[in-house]
């Protein structure tokens, strides 16, 4: 089993990790772990940089546990929904894990939201955390 984790160094995708951490030790899945920013004149190296050794870290506690774990920062011209989306359907993923929070009506007008993105558009199941 393939599951892929939406992660953004916020407290809910923290509880995302989590329960993939569950779900790969009940089902023996590998985990994909992939941070997507999206790419902008504000993107920094810097940023790239912290989120690619968060997510070393990350990798590194899954497979002392015995779960196998690819881990990638994603920078794309697409909307992070969108990256995950795309990854899911490309590597045959079978379960995605993504953190919601909660957000005003106008907040996911003005700026959309990820996890509604891959609920709606995503080849497999998803469960939603928060």
């Amino acid at each position: 089993m393939k599951i892929l984790v939406g992660y953004d160094e916020t407290r809910v995708a923290e509880a995302a990790l989590k329960l993939a951490h569950k779900h790969a030790r009940a089902f023996d899945a590998k985990i994909y772990i992939i941070n997507s920013l999206e790419q902008s004149p504000t993107l920094k190296k810097e940023d790239i940089d912290k989120a690619e050794s968060k997510l070393e870290k990350i990798k590194t506690s899954f497979e002392a546990d015995g779960i196998a774990c690819e881990a990638n920062a994603s920078v794309s011209y697409q909307s992070p929904g969108e990256d995950l989306v795309n990854f899911a359907k490309e590597n045959g993923v079978e379960e995605i894990i993504v953190g919601v929070r909660r957000r005003s009506k106008v907040g996911k007008l003005m700026f959309g939201s990820t996890a509604q993105f891959v609920i709606l558009e995503a080849p497999c199941p998803v469960l939603a955390v928060k």
